[in-house]
Order: C-alpha cells, then structure tokens, then sequence
C-alpha cells in the first residue's frame, strides 16, 4: 500500500495510529505531500483527490481512497477481524456517529481556527482567511470538548465499551490542538483522564513522538 500524508499533519496521525493498531504499518510505503509548500493543492496531488485533503490510500490499479473514516474502514476489514469501526451493526452505527461529531465539534473546528485565526500554513497557502470565523471555530471546539468530557465521565471510550476509531478522531482533535496551543479546559477532568489514557498506547505513543507541539 501507498499513502500519501505529511507525518505531523492531525489527519494523518489518524490514519497512522490505525495502522499501528492493525499491525500494518510495515505494509506501507509513505509518500510526504509537504503541507506547508501547499504540495496538496498542486493540479498533480489533486488528480489524485478531488478534496485537496491528506491522507490518500493509493492501490497499484491507480484507485484512491481518501477521507481518514474510508482509510480507516477498509484497513480495519482488510487485517483480521474488525477491531475499530465496529463488529454489531449498532456498534458500527455508534462509532460512525462519534466519529463524526469527533469530527465536526472538535478536529475540523481547530482545522478551522488554524487556518483563519492563525498564520495557518503561510500566506502562499491561505489566500482568504477570515479570523472572526476562525475564532468561532475555536469555541464551537472548546464546547466540544466540553461534551466529550461530559461523556467520558459515565464510560470509558468515545463511542462506548472500546477504543474505536472515534477515539483516534478526537486524538487527532489534540494533535491539532497542540499545534495552535488550544488546551483542554481546566475543568474537563473526565476528558484529561482519558486522553492521558490515550497517550499510553503504544499506537499513539509512536505517533506522538514525530509530531511536535506546534510547527
């Protein structure tokens, strides 16, 4: 398999961590896409993905596959049996959803932030920023974990029972978070118990140790 990702981008890591949690990182060949150079939204990089966005999974047809949710499905059925996205259908549904208000309440919230209300990836990347939207990102994300936190005090995971990809999303959410210095509440305890739960899997220790706090 071929991906193409930069190794301390927040999305990546997601795909990264689920690798490590298959055992399939050896199976990778890595190509770095340098998001700082705007390398993703080259007219070469977006033959390869409409959405200008990293990862991508290449296969040797010359199909790709890309959003960090599809990566994630096809590599949790593709090395033994599904560990990640769900084995009933109501766990498949559960984790869909935390997955995607991971997604939408906390990850892309700061992606919004990084990139409007912060330098972002440099003026020869961010051709229009908008910093009051940027900043209302950023709260939309200190509500969300605000509702994480409040979660996480009646079970132990994301979604549930068990580590899923939901949980990678929001650990995505604090790689992001780290990288604009956003962080967690003070009074989100629940939230930091589990993140420095997260923090002792080998999966994410090995991704963390390649992404710096901040760029």
């Amino acid at each position: 398999m071929k991906i193409y990702d930069w190794p301390t981008g927040p999305y990546p890591a997601r795909v990264r961590i689920a690798l490590a949690e298959k055992n399939l990182l050896s199976d990778v060949e890595f190509v770095p896409i340098n998001l700082w150079k705007g390398e993703h939204k080259t007219p070469h990089f977006l033959a390869k993905n409409y959405s200008g966005t990293l990862p991508v999974l290449e296969f040797d047809h010359e199909t790709y596959l890309a959003e960090c949710t599809a990566i994630t499905v096809y590599l949790d059925a593709l090395a033994s049996e599904p560990t990640l996205t769900g084995r009933t259908p109501l766990e498949k549904g559960v984790i869909q959803m935390m997955t995607k208000r991971a997604e939408i309440e906390m990850l892309d919230a700061i992606s919004v932030y990084f990139h409007h209300a912060t330098p972002g990836l440099g003026p020869d990347v961010e051709l229009y920023q908008n910093r009051e939207w940027g900043l209302r990102q950023r709260d939309k994300a200190l509500r969300g974990m605000h509702y994480f936190d409040a979660l996480l005090r009646n079970q132990p995971f994301i979604a549930g029972e068990a580590f899923s990809m939901a949980d990678i999303a929001v650990i995505g959410g604090f790689i992001f978070a780290a990288i604009v210095e956003l962080p967690i509440p003070q009074e989100c305890a629940a939230l930091s118990t589990w993140f420095a739960r997260m923090q002792e899997r080998p999966s994410v220790q090995k991704q963390l140790a390649i992404v710096p706090p901040k760029h």
